[in-house]
Order: C-alpha cells, then structure tokens, then sequence
C-alpha cells in the first residue's frame, strides 16, 4: 500500500534549520582550523614550558679536566674581569679591601628576596648572574633586583656548559636573556658569567673560544676571587671563612640565590657583610669596580694598564697600550646595564607575558587532566559494577526455572502488535534487506515506510516487495523528525518502534524490545544496535565503540534512571507518550537524543533492553564518520542546552538533570575534548621527562579501557579479536573526536546550525545471519 501524505496549501518555506545550511558550510573549514590553532597553540605553551623547565633541549654536559695550551698565559694569571677592547684581550682585578657580591643561578621566589632584605638592610648592592628562564619565570623579583640598586649581568638563559655549544646556540642563549630582562626590569647588560666557571686560571682551550667570541660582543667576562662553595651547606662560619679573600686583597666572592635550600647562605650573608666592614672594606658591583679602576688608570696617566692585585699581575695591563681617556671610554661601554628601548623592550614583554601565560596554563591543565583521569578511572570502575549488576539482574535464571530471587520478569509477556516506522531518504540500497529482516519477524508488526522525498527508487522498491504488513507514505522532503511524526501518526498501534532505513533487525528483535513496556510505567526502550560493516579498521573502530557504549554505558545509565540516547537505529515508544512530549523535535540535531531527554521529563522511564538486537551500516569513510559524530556531537549539545531546565526541577525530570546530564557533560563532551591533551602530554613526557614511566602510565591507563571493553565484549558474546584495534583507535580516534567536539562547539557559539545529513550507504548490511562476527 502506498500512501502519498498530500501538502498543505503551498509548498512550506525553508526552516530555520535550512536557512542557517549554507552559513554553517561556510563556517565549517574555519572551525577545523580554529580547533587545529588551539592544539597549537597548547603545544606550543608546553614546549617553551618545557624549555624554561630545561626539559627541552637540556645539555648537562659539564667539561672538566681539559687542557689550556692554547689560553694565553696573561690571561690564566690576570684579574677575575675579562673585556677585550677593541679585540685585545685584557682583564682587571678588583681594588684592594673592595668586595663585589656576585650571587648566581637566580633569580627565585623564595631565596632572592631574602638576599636583597639582608643587602638593603646593610646598604649594599651587589651583581645578579641571572639565568634567562629564571628571569622569565619571576620577573617581579628581578625588576626589585634592579630598582634596589643592584646590577645583573647574563649566566644564560637554559643554564648550559657554553663550551659544548654552537655559535648559533651561543648566541641564543645570550639574545633570550637579554630579551627576558628587558620584560622583566626594562634593562639590558653586557657582564656575563659563565655557567660552572670559577676563577679565571681555570680558563680551557674550549671555553677560550667562547670568551672571545663573547668578548666581540662587547660583553664582560666576569670570574670569581674567592668561592664560598655555600652549595655545600657547609655551615655559616664556614661560609664566611671560604669567602674572606686573604692579606686585604680585593675580591669577586660567589654565592648562590638558587639551587636548593640557601638558608645558610642568607644568614652567613649578614655575618660576612658585617664581618668585612668592620675589616674597613668596601663594597661595589662589578660595574663600580671597573669604574673604580679606570678612574684609577686615567688619574695616573698611565697607558691603560688597571691595578691589579697590588699591580703584581702582568694580566692586568692592556694589550695593545690604549691611552687612558679611550680606556676609560672602552671600560664604560663594555659593563654595566642600559634600557631597553625600541622592538627589544616589547619581544621582551611579550616573551614574559607568554612565560607567565606557560607557568599557569600548564600547572593547571596538569591538574585538571589529573581531575579528569581520576574522573575517567572512576568511570570505569562504575562502569563494570553497574554492568555486572545489570547483566546479573536482567539475566537472572533467563531461560531457567526457579533460582535464587526468581526468575527476571518484566510482567506480562507482551503480545500485541506494533507499528515499526523506517523513515527513508535514498535508501535504495538498504530498505529491501531492512524491510526482508522486517518480514522475520517472531512479532506481529505493521511496517511503515515514511518516503522523505527520496531522489531514487526507495519507495518503489519499497512498494515492489510486495510485503502485505507495509505502507509506504510519500512526503516532500522535511527531515527525518518530520518523518518519524508522519510515521507516528499513521501508526494503528500503540507501540511503536522507530529504526533506520539501513538497519537490520534480528528476528526477535521487536518481540524483545516491547517486553519492557509489561511496565506501565515504562515509556521507551533503547535496543541494542551493533555494526554489521566492521572489517574495516574503521568499522572495527566504531564496532568496539558501539559495544562499549551501549554494553556499559547503557546499562550503568539505566540502573542510574537517566538514559540519554535512544539510539535511531532500533528504539521503541508508547504512541501516547510520544505525541505527549510533542513528537521528535526539530530544534535540534540529535532527534534521539531530544525525545529521550523530553521523555524523561515527562515523568516516563526509559529503559535498555540488551537482547533486541539490530544491525546497522556505520560510515565507511573519515568523512561520512566526521559528519556522523558532527552532527551528533552538536545536537547532543542542543538538546542538553534545550532541557538546561531539568537540572532544577522535581522528580524524574530533576533526576535526569542532576545525574544523567552531568555525566553526558563531562564523558561526552568534556572528556573526549581533553583526551587528545593526554595523549599530548604523554608524548611529552616520553620525549622530554621519563619515557619509561609515561609509557607504563600510558599502558596502564591503556590495559584498563582494555579490560573494560574486553568485559563489554564478553557480555554481548563478541569476539575478542577486534580489540587488537584498541590502541590504535585511542591515539587515532580520539584526535579526530577533538576536532569533531571543537567544531560542535564553535558552532554552538556562532549560532551555526545544520540540516539532517545523509550518508552514503552501501547496502552490505544484510541479514544477521550474514553479519560478520
């Protein structure tokens, strides 16, 4: 019988939904790139993260032992600061009984301002060797550093053994310091100190090189006179002993503002100052000290040469005999700090900025995804308790007489015919095996077949079967909500079972699906649909999803009372309760999903019944599976934002908002957006951290999803081989899920929407029988 539904005076105009068709496809290649600049995005904040962490490109190599053949003799036997004036190497010594506090590896929170207190307090400054990232990480601390009347100067920006570097390198290290303490403190400097140096006599043929090179860039080498060594927590007094240089001399002293606990180093800083003034020593910068000698130099009139360790060092003369008044000049212009001005005072607020946006962004996100795999654990593990008692609960004895607590019995057999709706847009492919499985049937049915406006041979294939059971009613096409409506109203029965045009039902599978409404109180059941095309890696990708969801997530949503989803491809309504909640709704994409919300509201429970079983053709393709997941990803949105209501209200409805729509929140849209940063954050790991102990948190984390499908496998009687996809579908599948989830919800914030979306069918879906298993 074929039933053509007529229209209603002119030809209706477009909807909301096909108005807003083409803004959405216009908007669909900028949403994909949005979603692919914020992973972007994310992996660059963790990558220079992990370069400030020295995670990324971290060389603990620390030279010792080489030889110094090639270092100029004057220069191992000179003064502790190395310039090279006009490219002739030169050092000086510090005046006699004059201290320059030289402290290294800072700056840091907790330790730097505890030495400025002490220095302020004692009315000295003093000179900061800063590390670039430290400097980038606490740029309040510098900029405090630097308004107190203290110098710095550059002792890299990762904290490496310049000898093993490149001049490329080299040079990097020296311009990402600079730029850190132009955002920091508004300054630049030309003094540097070489990481694991000491005194200049230790000076090899390796770093040779490297000093020069830093000298042609008109930066200051400084070394040091006396070492305190209070990295080895010796004890105050023995601090201050290590650092008193001997028969007045004067003195480049190193300590430390960083690198573990320097509580000893603070106090031993107040007991040497003291210690040291009363001695009737002074105390500068390196900056002060050089100016100190070469106002010294220029006064004698001599050829440049700087006073030395009382003038005994042949080091501590110019090479090349410069005249006073440009060795003054010279000495200016190679220490001391300047302001930044121009592009390298902004790159270096903006390096700041960035590093401030990587020291927060990262440590939260750490946490939040430790919430969220917590989350995800306890999922699990609710999972499988609830499956097991559901399994056990609804099998009960089935099959068997007696048993402990009797025999599982939604009531009365239920008997009476149904009407089955297969809404149909160019299914001409698919409806004659769907409406053969139909015919199978151990129930008593009606077939409805609603014709969508089909463009093929749908309806007459329909209508050439044959079949005495089915009508076929033809539509101008209105979406599939509009059909399953026409469908509904049509129907002569009571219940109703609504599939797709694609799907396949087992023999029992409408017997078994209408038994839950012996309940009267029971207004839907969702069935059990499983993939038929899953010999393909992505049919076995959405074959174990699809056991997975509706094997354990069902069952845990229907002992919990707040089904989400009545899947379209095999569910079943009481017809009172459908045109109750006002039929299947077109204000959203996922009709399914809408109705069952509507439903639950309306006070009916919604149930799962594991053995009606259908088939049904998932995508074939990345894209047909990007629309599918799109389009379901989005209307699942709209219809939570639709019913936002129930997480107020009383009863069932205010059940389903206060437990059902959170976990839909957080595992079906906030977890999947997230899972790619795990992935993410563990390639990290194995790349920069630990790689043993990411790949074990990763297999960990692998083997339980593992065993929570393995368990979903066993209770629908699949078989395991499938599995063997488990891994790949988690690195792969999950990525495109992102940008599924992404695009759904650039959408939503746009006010994008989007028509019904036909896939391609192919019709290999035949009888369960042939199924393949």
């Amino acid at each position: 019988m074929t039933t053509t539904t007529p229209t209603r005076g002119r030809r209706r105009a477009p909807s909301k939904l096909e108005r807003a068709a083409g803004k959405a496809a216009a908007l669909q290649k900028p949403r994909v790139i949005l979603a692919l600049t914020l992973l972007l995005a994310l992996i660059s904040v963790m990558l220079l993260d992990g370069y400030l962490r020295s995670e990324i490109g971290n060389d603990a190599r620390v030279r010792d032992g080489a030889a110094y053949d090639k270092v100029p003799q004057k220069i191992l036997d000179g003064g502790p600061i190395l310039t090279f004036a006009d490219g002739a190497a030169k050092t000086q010594s510090v005046p006699k009984k004059t201290i320059v506090l030289t402290f290294d590896d800072g700056p840091t929170p907790d330790w730097t301002p505890q030495v400025l207190k002490v220095l302020e307090k004692n009315d000295v400054d003093a000179t900061f060797f800063v590390v670039g990232s430290m400097v980038s990480r606490y740029p309040d601390v510098v900029k405090k550093l630097v308004n107190q009347g203290n110098e710095v100067g550059i002792h890299t920006f990762t904290h490496v053994d310049l000898s093993y570097q490149s001049t490329a390198r080299l040079q990097r290290e020296l311009k990402q310091t600079q730029l850190a303490l132009a955002g920091a403190a508004g300054v630049q400097t030309t003094l540097f100190r070489a990481p694991y140096s000491s005194e200049i006599s230790a000076v090899d043929n390796y770093s040779w090189p490297v000093y020069k090179e830093l000298g042609g860039l008109g930066y200051t080498s400084v070394f040091v006179d006396t070492d305190s060594d209070d990295w080895k927590k010796p004890g105050v007094s023995k601090i201050v002993q290590w650092a008193t240089p001997k028969k007045n001399e004067g003195a480049i002293v190193l300590m430390h503002d960083a690198g573990g606990d320097r509580s000893q180093t603070v106090e031993a800083l107040d007991t040497y100052i003291k210690k040291m003034k009363a001695k009737g020593y002074t105390f500068t910068t390196v900056s002060g000290a050089q100016a100190e000698l070469n106002r010294a130099a220029a006064e004698r009139g001599g050829s440049g040469a700087a006073a030395g360790r009382g003038g005994s060092r042949s080091g501590d003369t110019a090479a090349g005999g410069l005249p006073a008044g440009e060795a003054v000049a010279n000495a200016e212009a190679q220490s001391g700090q300047r302001r930044a001005t121009g592009a390298t005072l902004y790159e270096g607020k903006a390096l700041v900025y960035a590093v401030a946006v990587a020291e927060w962004v990262v440590p939260a996100l750490s946490w939040f995804l430790v919430v969220v795999g917590v989350a995800v654990m306890g999922r699990f593990a609710m999972m499988l308790v609830l499956a097991r008692r559901h399994h056990r609960q609804r099998n009960r004895n089935r099959g068997r007489r007696g048993g402990r607590g009797g025999k599982f019995s939604w009531g009365p057999t239920v008997t009476r015919p149904v009407s089955v709706i297969v809404p149909a847009y160019n299914e001409k492919e698919c409806i004659a095996n769907t409406l053969r499985s139909l015919a199978k049937s151990t129930h008593p049915i009606e077939i409805i077949v609603v014709d969508d406006g089909s463009e093929d041979d749908t309806s007459e294939i329909a209508a050439s079967l044959g079949m005495p059971n089915v009508r076929v009613i033809r539509q101008e096409n209105a979406g599939k909500p509009a059909a399953l409506n026409n469908g509904v109203r049509h129907a002569r029965h009571d219940l109703v079972v609504m599939m797709d045009g694609d799907t396949v039902f087992e023999p029992d599978a409408v017997h078994q699906l209408v038994q839950p409404f012996a309940d009267p109180g029971i207004g839907a059941v969702a069935g059990n649909a499983k993939v038929g095309n899953r010999d393909t890696v992505i049919g076995a990708w959405q074959h174990i999803e699809y056991v997975m969801g509706f094997n354990l997530d069902r069952r845990m949503y229907d002992l919990l009372r707040c089904m989400p989803t009545i899947p379209g491809a095999i569910g079943a309504f009481r017809r009172d309760a459908v045109l109750e909640v006002g039929g299947m709704s077109e204000d959203t994409l996922a009709e399914d999903t809408d109705i069952t919300i509507a439903m639950h509201r309306a006070g009916w429970r919604v149930v799962y019944q594991e053995h009606a079983k259908a088939w049904t053709e998932a995508p074939g393709s990345l894209k047909q599976l990007w629309s599918q997941r799109y389009r379901w990803s989005y209307g699942t949105m709209q219809a939570l934002w639709k019913h936002r209501k129930s997480l107020t209200d009383k009863g069932p409805s205010g059940r389903f908002g206060r437990v059902g729509m959170p976990l839909v929140v957080l595992f079906q849209i906030v977890t999947p957006v997230f899972a790619p940063l795990i992935d993410v954050f563990t390639a990290y790991s194995m790349i920069f951290v630990d790689f043993r102990a990411a790949l074990l948190a990763w297999l960990a984390v692998l083997a339980v999803q593992l065993i929570c499908a393995a368990y979903a496998f066993r209770l629908d009687g699949e078989k395991y081989r499938y599995l063997a996809m488990l891994p790949l579908q988690q690195l792969a599948y999950r990525q495109m899920m992102y940008l599924v989830l992404i695009h759904s919800c650039v959408t939503a914030l746009t006010g994008g929407r989007l028509r019904w979306q036909k896939l391609k069918r192919t019709g290999e879906v035949g009888t369960p029988a042939g199924a393949s298993r």
